[in-house]
């Protein structure tokens, strides 16, 4: 567990080294100065790696479907080899396969991207590499062996001769965006340990995953533990908490205008929580750097930089006598500001609420139009500039430049499907209105065309993988918490009293066993109303979890109704389960190959049945009989063989 104090500490090159090919923007640390090692030397992770890529590149020799690839009982992708794939680190480092084959997914994107002229090749080969690793977390049947060696080990490969950053299968998922490795069910499973708080990182070895030691006990006061704030789940909560008082303290103090201009206690209150919230983000982003600027981080830093400017102008409207025109205009202007965030207090739950799937998918939706947007801003931009340049040009023709506001707000209006053609005759008729008009073309039929087919690609693309894109995003959220977690958690607006009753007074000179101590009591008194509700809720999963694995079940199984009768019926007694066998289809194979395969096997059984009559009739006949009957007989036996052959060709071209 790692103090944001105490993140990064490596200078700005590493830093920049370590993250260049993550999307996710907190980075994993350790206790200690730097990042924890790799348990296998990265030489011998990219040894495997190196492995598993000449596989796939043999596999998929040429450009295929992908279909062919990703389809169930996929003839590419065979048992074969998997287990081919299996040894590439074998005996010592099998654990580490799974995640060489996500950096062979990344090599291959790379790769695409480096030779355009094979780059459907390259993309298909990095779909192989994607489904090999989900087929073999499917496969892994040993559920602690899979969570701690294979999924949540963290492991270095090398670049440029120097290790990477040491990373595990689940973040490397989250930050390529491997939805395909995200949906297998012993990922998510992973996931979902991590988000109750199940598996926890060691305490001494950040680089190792443990399972929680509390998870079976049933006594209350062993889960009235100030650390498990840790715990991501618990984390949310308290998140979703403070957004909804922020919000709160919003309406309440937008509602309660102060004409005197005075600070009442919910204004103070909104105020200092914006303090938090910005402190916060300013620690993370010194912590991270650029690396962690995204959409959100720029629209949540807008939303503090508006509130700032009020509580600015509030202060320096103190500065003037009471009931002066100066104090009255500086407090409008204040409010104006305030006023002008409402829109953004509302859209920042959408921030917290992406936990909840339908508010998740659409948050994907929207993120990715977002993204598309910048293909239209930018043509925009060069389509705009163009046409100012000439309406100025126009205006400057008689000498006199004072209609710029006038062709800038027309503009816009055309932008926004309202144009106005009034005015635009005076600029050197007939000049001025035919631009206008043309400009007025490019803009509403061509340009906004653009941007409604980019967006209602984009939708279709998320949408068509709504379940798997919201599997992905849940998954991002929870590793932000676990991957650099604070060791004591502080969530804003409690950061303030970390950093001015805590950090400062205490941290540079308190030795580390007595602060430590010190921040669990004070954790213990700020999050007490929540932590007696999670170790309730914890004492009531400590339950469960005995009884599931008493009847031999899953921690988390949950009864459902079609199994509360389950444990009386007996499918192999009462003969169902056998009818139920030789009924079922076989949908490995085609139809046709089965029955290709079944012709020949009745035709290896008349053959057998053939030659047996052919021997019996030589040793009883007369040698002129049984030469003709054995004459006979052999090309009878000659045809059936060559039907067999055909038969063998027919089923290995289906």
């Amino acid at each position: 567990m790692v103090k944001w104090s105490r993140l990064f500490n490596s200078d700005g090159h590493d830093r920049r080294h370590r993250i260049q090919d993550e999307l996710s923007s907190i980075l994993p640390t350790s206790r200690r100065e730097q990042a924890p090692t790799s348990p296998i030397d990265p030489v011998e992770v990219t040894k495997v790696a190196l492995r598993l890529k000449h596989q796939i590149e043999q596999v998929i020799p040429c450009e295929l479907e992908e279909e062919q690839v990703t389809k169930a009982h996929s003839s590419i992708i065979t048992n074969a080899v998997l287990e081919t794939a299996k040894q590439a680190g074998a005996p010592e480092h099998n654990a580490c396969v799974v995640f060489c084959l996500l950096v062979v997914k990344k090599w291959f994107k790379k790769q695409a991207l480096a030779e355009l002229w094979d780059s459907d090749l390259h993309d298909v080969r990095a779909v192989a590499a994607e489904m090999m690793a989900k087929r073999l977390i499917e496969a892994e049947e040993d559920m602690n062996y899979l969570f701690e060696e294979v999924l949540l080990k963290r492991y270095s490969t090398l670049v440029d001769g120097n290790p990477t950053v040491p990373t595990n299968a689940v973040e490397k998922a989250v930050d390529l965006h491997a939805l395909t490795v995200i949906g297998s069910s012993g990922y998510q499973k992973c996931i979902n340990y991590l988000w109750r708080g199940w598996i926890v990182q060691d305490d001494d070895d950040p680089s190792r995953f443990v399972p929680f030691e509390n998870k079976t006990n049933t006594d209350f006061w062993a889960h009235l533990d100030p650390d498990r704030m840790r715990v991501p789940r618990y984390q949310n909560w308290v998140q979703i908490a403070m957004t909804l008082i922020f919000l709160g303290l919003y309406t309440g103090a937008i509602n309660t205008i102060n004409p005197s201009g005075d600070l009442d206690i919910v204004e103070g209150l909104l105020y200092i929580f914006t303090l938090g919230f910005i402190c916060d983000e300013a620690n993370k982003f010194w912590k991270v750097g650029r690396y962690y600027l995204s959409f959100w981080n720029m629209f949540n830093s807008t939303l503090y930089t508006l509130l700032t400017v009020s509580f600015v102008l509030r202060m320096v409207a103190f500065g003037h006598a009471r009931h002066h025109h100066r104090r009255d205009d500086l407090n409008k202007l204040s409010y104006d500001f305030l006023a002008f965030t409402a829109p953004m207090f509302w859209m920042r739950l959408l921030l917290y609420l992406d936990t909840f799937r339908f508010f998740g998918a659409m948050l994907v939706v929207l993120k990715v139009m977002m993204r598309e947007s910048l293909i239209f801003f930018a043509l925009l931009l060069v389509v705009m500039v163009g046409f100012f340049q000439g309406f100025v040009g126009l205006d400057l023709a008689d000498n006199s430049l004072d209609d710029t506001s006038f062709v800038v707000q027309a503009m816009l209006n055309a932008v926004m499907q309202s144009p106005e053609f009034d005015g635009f005759d005076n600029f050197s008729p007939p000049f001025g209105i035919i631009l206008y008009y043309v400009f007025t073309f490019v803009v509403m039929v061509i340009l906004l065309n653009i941007l409604i087919a980019l967006y209602n690609s984009a939708y279709e693309d998320i949408t068509e993988n709504a379940i798997d894109e919201y599997m992905a995003l849940f998954s991002q959220k929870t590793m932000q918490f676990v991957r650099a977690p604070d060791e004591n958690v502080f969530i804003a607006p409690f950061n303030l009293i970390e950093m001015f009753l805590l950090i400062l007074p205490f941290e540079w000179w308190m030795e580390e066993k007595r602060y430590d101590k010190i921040n669990d009591w004070v954790m213990a008194v700020i999050y007490s109303p929540l932590l007696i509700v999670t170790a309730f809720l914890e004492q009531k999963e400590a339950w469960s979890v005995k009884e599931n694995r008493r009847r031999g079940e899953d921690d988390e199984d949950i009864t459902q109704e079609w199994e509360q009768v389950l444990q009386e019926c007996d499918f192999e007694a009462d003969g169902w389960d056998k009818k139920v066998q030789s009924s079922r289809p076989n949908v490995e194979f085609d139809t046709t190959v089965l029955e290709v395969r079944q012709l020949r096997k009745e035709v290896g059984e008349l053959k057998t049945l053939l030659q047996g009559l052919t021997d019996k009739t030589w040793g009883s006949d007369t040698l002129g009989e049984s030469g003709l009957a054995k004459s006979g007989l052999a090309k009878l036996d000659a045809g059936n063989l060559g039907m067999g052959e055909s038969s063998e060709a027919g089923g290995r071209d289906e």
